[in-house]
């Protein structure tokens, strides 16, 4: 061994027990001798004597890098020795007195590397060149094995390399590859396809593995080279004998791949057709029973599936009988394939029966043929959706393996249900006496399969509902009438297990339009709901599930329950006493949800104005009362210690929050404040206990929270008479506010404003001081939200916040509410505010805000500077605005290259600048438009003639000129300066 030998080995070490110095130092001078002009003749010379396998590797990966590299520059003597060496090693002969024997007797991955070193020749010198290497190599065959195999790997990665378009090729390896091609046809393909039929029929006994690779090689060729050469008497035979007789899977599997090369190759439908015909394509059919996991049948999946889709194909364009005979000879072997064989070729499948379907649409009757296709079809969809019974536990618990097998199976569901939609267009009435089949054959299916089959037989009609019109499903039609009442009246064996639980309510919900027609089914569903295969399933994951479909169905239904409210009420009575009893807090803490949907669902019940008024009160009053009595001894039990000592207990108070918020939601604004205040009262009683939560617990950010969420609630639901508790609630709420509370409280005070307009305005006069404080002692006053560690929490919930806060100033200002910033107590805050507003407006990086600023600014003007005061309103906001909106804003911040005028967004604002300089001017008059002009455009050094034309523009008021105007002015001003002068 020498040192080129060592360093190799070294270089290729994986074992960890090599020094890391020493290994760089070998592939240092791997690298060096790579580089030397005579590469090429040391490494043929290293192949033939070396028995070292990455030796032999490094060798043949130079060889192939330099002629790829170095081809054009090597010499034309250098190119013959390695041309001649390469191919004398392929083909099993000596070099120099040398045998080379060992590479061909090196593992596959050597071989490919050889294959790879002369498709790079091919590449370059075929045919020009060296116009007989396949000519050359032909006779060498008779070598035997080694050599056969040799030349197979060639073809295949000659395919691989130059030749498939299943890889990405530049225009130059394609032209390359047609000329190779072109080449072959004219002057080799004929003999190497004799000599594919010479070797597999002297092999076939002996050296199966071989012949299976001369069969593969041969699948890849049969798409460019001459048809006729594989579809005659000779070859076709032979193929099918091989897939017939009993032999290797590999060897059969692999005469299955050509035949559907043959039949997927391309050509006219009617060539197709008569090509489709002659293959007798029947006599496979049989093998299909054989080991369903068996590499034969796979492959034999996949020819049928083929082969069917180009029948179909030939029938659509010549509609042809002939072609719906060969498809009506197939289709039977692609369902037992669908049904029987474990093949992932699901797709290719229900493509090909999607595409059959679609068939049937223009057709007005189906024949009995269709008829029983389709019902084989439908059988199909139901096989394919059944889970498999070994992942049953899993699926009931959802653990891991459970979660994983749902997400698959819901993913390989879609395709299904879209096959099943279109089978049920074409034959409605076929498609639901199968469902009404499945579920009845389901229940009564043996305990081993039993889930499974329920599960999919109601996925079913779950999936049926997805496309039935409305009309069809308020009326019932067809077997609607019977299916409806199967599935509400049918004990399913199986509802214990969470699958079949949850598709039964989900099935329910979805066909709850026909319940709304037919009232006599609706003790059916109310029970479905409220016993053990609802509410009440022992899975948690059921119940809670069953708690949000419940609230759906309370929604659908509506007036249609008030008869059932006391069964329903009676039936939820343990579900509701969990919050409402007083030892509710030795209880397990259930789901915050389930509590929310239940309590929405009552709610809704109860607010309905067709339950009297004396039921109404006394069913809300047995729900408010002790949900207060609840808080009330939490409060008490809080003032006598930290709420960090009981966790629980602030658990136990949101849930309380969120069972009462969602209750009030059924309740109109109009029953409790005009037909029914009784009601009103009520919930204004239980909004005074719930404030108290902000007095004993201050500084508890959860609670505080819920109780803004059901402030929010409470301004709906109460209308104007929630103002008596808004006083003291806001300045419970404003006391000691983090940013994110902040915008909480913001968000509340918007709702207030939008909803009530100029009647908050005395509240707003008395707690803006307050808010605009909080506010600006929370913000920083310089730009926190730029530098690298801005995107933090801290920094993402302060940008919140002063967003929310100029949202707040727009809807004070676009309700007519500007005044409250004159008022004695904001006065003091009024220059910060314009300042902050004007900041904004010129350079703030949300366009939505500078937007919203300009509004706000543009708005105040109109406002504090009508000419009917006689004197200024607002001293000194008109010189504000002139010099430095006007200038800072209107202009210095448009001549910025920043402010981009192909963004959809920026153009707006831009509107809105030129908008307030409108405004301005009918305000302001001469003052604004002569500073503008002399000071703002002389300082942009704008030219006297375009000064002069954007004075007449503004005097003219069309706004729409003078937007198109001014952009065009700005874009001037910016070639003139060409960037000098930046405006900030």
């Amino acid at each position: 061994m020498d040192d080129l030998e060592k360093a190799i080995l070294i270089s290729f070490d994986e074992s960890g027990t090599v020094d890391l110095s020493l290994k760089s130092q070998a592939v240092a001078f791997c690298q060096q001798i790579k580089e030397s002009p005579s590469i090429c003749s040391l490494c043929i010379e290293r192949l033939c004597v070396s028995r070292y396998l990455p030796v032999q590797f490094w060798c043949l990966q130079c060889l192939h890098d330099d002629i790829r590299n170095r081809y054009s520059s090597m010499s034309l003597e250098e190119k013959a020795f390695v041309r001649s060496s390469v191919f004398s090693i392929a083909c099993l002969e000596g070099l120099n007195g040398e045998n080379s024997v060992r590479v061909l007797e090196s593992p596959g991955f050597i071989k490919n590397k050889l294959a790879q070193v002369l498709v790079t020749l091919i590449y370059f010198e075929y045919p020009v060149v060296w116009s007989s290497i396949f000519v050359d190599f032909l006779p060498r065959l008779s070598k035997g094995v080694v050599v056969i195999d040799m030349f197979c790997r060639v073809l295949n990665a000659l395919d691989d390399e130059l030749i498939s378009l299943d890889y990405p090729r530049s225009n130059e390896e394609v032209a390359v590859a047609n000329r190779v091609k072109d080449a072959m046809r004219v002057q080799c393909v004929a003999q190497i396809v004799r000599a594919w039929y010479d070797i597999i029929t002297m092999y076939r006994n002996s050296e199966p593995d071989l012949c299976a690779s001369v069969l593969e090689s041969m699948r890849r060729y049969i798409t460019w080279i001459d048809i006729g050469l594989i579809v005659n008497d000779a070859f076709i035979p032979l193929l099918f004998e091989l897939i017939l007789v009993d032999g290797p899977d590999q060897l059969r599997a692999a005469a299955a791949a050509c035949v559907l090369a043959v039949v997927l190759k391309r050509m006219d439908h009617q060539s197709k057709l008569s090509l489709l015909q002659s293959l007798q394509i029947s006599r496979v059919f049989g093998l299909l029973a054989g080991d369903s996991d068996s590499e034969l049948v796979t492959k034999l999946a996949v020819l049928l599936t083929g082969y069917a889709n180009e029948v179909l194909e030939c029938s659509k364009k010549l509609n042809a009988e002939d072609a719906i005979e060969l498809l009506n000879e197939v289709l039977p072997s692609v369902f037992y394939v669908m049904q029987n064989c474990e093949v992932d070729i699901t797709f290719n499948i229900v493509q090909l029966l999607s595409g059959y379907v679609s068939t049937m649409k223009s057709v007005s009757g189906l024949t009995e043929k269709q008829l029983l296709h389709v019902g084989q079809i439908l059988e199909v969809i139901r096989v394919q959706i059944c889970y498999d019974p070994v992942y049953r536990n899993n699926l009931d618990v959802l653990d891991k393996i459970g979660r994983e097998e749902e997400d698959r199976m819901s993913d390989f569901r879609k395709d299904m249900f879209v096959l099943l939609r279109s089978v049920g267009r074409v034959a409605p009435d076929v498609t639901q006496v199968f469902i009404r089949n499945s579920i009845a054959t389901a229940v009564a299916s043996s305990a081993d399969r039993n889930v499974e089959e329920v599960e999919a037989a109601l996925s079913l009609l779950y999936a049926l509902g997805e496309y039935i019109s409305e009309e069809a499903l308020n009326t019932g039609s067809g077997i609607l009438k019977e299916l409806v009442p199967t599935l509400l009246s049918t004990k399913f064996p199986s509802h214990s297990h969470r699958l079949v639980a949850l598709v039964y309510l989900e099935t329910i919900t979805r066909y709850l339009k026909f319940v709304q027609e037919n009232t006599q089914y609706i003790p059916m569903v109310l029970a479905a709901f409220l016993d053990e295969r609802g509410i009440h399933h022992p899975n948690a994951n059921v119940n809670r599930r069953a708690s949000y479909l419940f609230m759906r169905a309370v929604k659908i239904l509506k007036t249609k329950l008030v008869p059932f409210i006391e069964t329903i009420l009676q039936s939820l009575q343990d579900i509701v006493a969990q919050f409402t009893s007083v030892d509710y807090k030795t209880k397990e803490l259930a789901g915050s949800e389930d509590g929310s949907y239940i309590f929405e669902a009552i709610g809704m019940l109860m607010g309905m104005e067709e339950v009297p008024l004396e039921k109404q009160s006394k069913y809300l009053s047995s729900l408010l009362i002790p949900l207060c009595q609840q808080v009330e001894a939490l409060l008490v039990d809080g003032t006598a210690q930290n709420p960090e000592e009981s966790p629980a207990k602030m658990v136990i108070i949101q849930q309380i929050i969120m069972a009462i918020n969602a209750l009030s939601k059924g309740f109109s604004e109009r029953l409790v404040t005009s037909s029914r205040p009784e009601i009103g009262l009520m919930f204004k009683q239980t909004l005074d206990v719930l404030l108290r939560i902000l007095v004993v617990f201050p500084k508890v950010e959860p609670l505080r929270c819920k109780v803004t969420s059901f402030m929010h609630r409470m301004v709906d639901t109460l209308g104007a008479s929630v103002f008596p508790y808004l006083p003291k609630a806001l300045e419970q709420l404003l006391a000691e506010s983090e940013p994110k509370e902040m915008v909480a409280f913001l968000i509340l005070m918007n709702q207030l404003i939008c909803k009530f307009n100029g009647l908050v305005h005395d509240i707003l006069v008395e707690v803006f001081p307050a808010i605009a404080s909080r506010i600006f002692n929370i913000l920083p006053g310089d730009k926190f939200f730029q530098g690298p560690d801005s995107n933090n929490e801290e920094i993402r919930e302060l940008q919140e916040l002063q967003k929310t806060m100029y949202t707040f100033l727009h809807v004070i200002t676009t309700h007519d509410l500007s005044s409250v910033f004159l008022s004695p107590k904001s006065r003091v805050y009024l220059d910060p505010v314009m300042r902050l507003l004007l900041e904004a407006s010129c350079g703030h990086k949300d366009i939505l805000v500078r937007k919203a600023c300009v509004q706000i600014l543009t708005r105040l003007i109109k406002d504090w500077c009508t000419k009917s005061y006689g004197e200024e309103r607002v001293p000194g906001f008109q010189n504000f605005m002139i010099d430095m909106f006007a200038t800072r804003c209107c202009l210095y911040s448009v001549l910025d290259k920043s402010f981009e005028f192909h963004d959809a967004n920026t153009l707006i604002l831009f509107g809105e600048i030129v908008m307030a300089q409108k405004v301005m001017y009918e305000q302001f008059g001469d003052d604004f438009l002569i500073n503008f002009v002399s000071k703002g455009f002389s300082t942009a050094h704008c030219p006297q003639d375009l000064a002069e034309q954007y004075c007449q523009k503004l005097q003219a008021g069309d706004v729409k000129a003078l937007k198109s105007f001014y952009q065009s002015l700005i874009e001037k001003l910016r070639l003139q300066k060409n960037g000098s002068l930046v405006f900030r």
